[in-house]
């Protein structure tokens, strides 16, 4: 009689194969794309493309992935004493954080283009961002401020010559110590109170000037991010206005300033990143720039930070379509695999369309800020201007994009394990990080009034492609007469944004893409060939050429 079967000894249950699942998208160059390579190489840096594909290789790992999603799980806590209760103000990092910060840092995508005198540094660094975000978000708050804290901190020269040597390089020195013994450092800055807001003029943080040259603030800032960074930039009320002044967690001397975290903000998304309400009581700080001159000093850093949000949206998407394309590379559904299937075609070659013109015109502007920094006065005045359109639409999209490049995975998409949730979490951030739609549109309208120098470089750059297509054509003569009706301004700003911001993409993809991605882009963007959701491009799209962009 045979002895019954065991459960030990029982094969495994047929319900337990797994079959008809994509691999992890892990182990690849995250840098092996096309859109990306070519648009570094045509802003001037492609010295740079064999270091984008090392740090690529590094952000495609599977190690990187895996502090990536560490970092997110493990979020940062805050630590106000000591155990002998004395106050310490410190946040505590999973050392996930930690390894992503050493490696962005270490590839220079904090200061470090400011300290490189190669025509296309900040395009370089530009690529290297766009490739971290992609690999994950949170870390990227503090490598961002730090990056733009350097036109500002130049306003005061002592300043910069102390610090900006250490803000622009290439060593994560985690910690809090004197600055100056420190080997890097990091920045953020503070500029919003609960009640005002983006209406920083409403500030009530105070400074009072000392008989030593320093002032003492007194104030409470809501949304500081990045609190276990070496400086900060400040705006308080001073006699003459609001001004801008400079904070160092650790005084010269090495004693603590004043700079108590009353609590880390409970967010969305970004949870790898600590974001704090600091309290300022008789804290040491250093004026930045003329006395009451705050927000014009403070907003060569703004500008720098909202270059990185049209950056970072435009990672984001890449990003998500990476995973949706990689899906349905390998998953089969009726028969067939999902990206042989015209339907799904159709998705995600619209996908890889918003895709291409957000990072196309991302790459533009780092160009733009790179020769404007090197003294071109024309690419000052199109940076001005594009800024505010890109920083409103590119970012607007992202959200939707990734949204819809989740639904490609279905279920699968909808599991944390899969990553778009955290992707589709850190999406709305980057609209209203550093001013939301309406502050974008608005500052549009200022730039347009104030210089018009900057409308003069917008036009240059969208007729350099005059004659080309007849679509991108028309768009441009209607939205110059849009531009030029000064009734009903405010009302009317989103949509003049928006429609300068395709006609702008359309215009540089008519020149840059290849035909069957202008073409798509405006047929459907500009002459209206589209439904309002992706996936809906009219028949007739080269969907084969246009997902032959994607970055998998």
């Amino acid at each position: 009689m045979t002895a019954p079967e065991t459960p030990r000894s029982r094969p495994t249950a047929v319900t337990h194969e797994v079959t008809n699942q994509p691999p992890p998208l892990t182990g690849h160059d995250v840098a092996d794309d096309a859109v990306l390579l070519e648009g570094v190489r045509r802003e001037g840096a492609g010295w740079h493309v064999d270091e984008l594909h090392r740090f690529g290789r590094y952000a495609g790992s599977e190690e990187a992935q895996r502090w990536a999603d560490q970092a997110n799980r493990h979020e940062p806590e805050l630590r106000t004493h000591d155990r002998f209760g004395h106050r310490v103000d410190e946040v505590e990092f999973h050392p996930a954080y930690h390894a992503l910060m050493d490696a962005s840092v270490g590839a220079g995508l904090a200061g470090a283009a400011w300290a490189d005198g190669r025509p296309g540094a900040h395009v370089a660094r530009a690529g290297g961002f766009m490739l971290a975000t992609a690999l994950e978000q949170g870390h990227l708050c503090p490598v961002s401020m730090t990056y733009a804290v350097v036109p500002a901190l130049r306003r005061s020269p002592d300043l910069a010559k102390t610090y900006e040597p250490l803000l622009t390089g290439r060593v994560y020195e985690p910690g809090l110590r004197t600055p100056t013994a420190k080997r890097g450092l990091l920045a953020g800055m503070g500029m919003t109170e609960k009640q005002g807001g983006t209406d920083v003029r409403a500030n009530t943080t105070t400074a009072v000037e000392q008989p030593d040259g320093t002032w003492r603030l007194r104030g409470h800032k809501w949304f500081t991010s990045a609190p276990m960074n070496d400086l900060f930039l400040v705006l308080a009320q001073s006699p003459a206005g609001l001004s801008c002044f400079l904070v160092p967690r650790v005084l010269p001397d090495g004693s603590r300033n004043t700079f108590r975290i009353q609590r880390l903000k409970d967010k969305l998304g970004n949870r790898s990143n600590a974001s704090s309400e600091p309290e300022f009581d008789d804290t040491v700080a250093w004026l930045v720039g003329d006395e009451g001159r705050g927000v014009r000093t403070i907003i060569d850093m703004v500008t720098m930070t909202r270059l990185d949000c049209v950056l970072g949206s435009a990672g984001g998407i890449r990003a998500a379509l990476a995973q949706a394309v990689h899906h349905a590379r390998h998953r089969a559904v009726f028969g067939a695999l999902l990206v042989d299937q015209p339907l799904m075609q159709n998705v995600l070659a619209d996908l890889s369309l918003e895709s291409e013109a957000a990072s196309t015109l991302a790459l533009r502007l780092a160009g733009a800020a790179d020769r404007a920094h090197r003294g071109d006065a024309g690419e000052r005045a199109f940076l001005r201007l594009a800024t505010a359109i890109g920083k409103y639409w590119v970012c607007k999209r992202q959200p939707v994009a990734v949204a819809e490049a989740l639904e490609c995975l279905g279920g699968n998409g909808y599991d944390e394990a899969s990553g778009m949730p955290r992707l589709y979490r850190e999406a709305p951030l980057n609209g209203i990080w550093e001013g939301s739609g309406n502050v974008n549109a608005l500052d549009m309208l200022r730039a347009l009034t104030r210089e018009p120098e900057s409308l003069e470089a917008l036009r240059s750059e969208i007729e350099a492609s005059a004659g080309a297509d007849a679509r991108l054509d028309a768009a441009w003569r209607e939205l110059r007469a849009e531009l030029s009706r000064p009734e009903d301004a405010q009302v009317r700003a989103r949509r003049v944004v928006e429609r300068a911001a395709l006609v702008l993409q359309g215009s540089l993809l008519v020149r840059h893409a290849p035909n069957a991605v202008a073409d798509a882009f405006c047929a459907s963007r500009l002459a209206g060939d589209q439904g309002l959701a992706f996936g809906t491009l009219p028949p007739g799209t080269d969907f084969a050429a246009l997902l032959e962009r994607t970055p998998v």
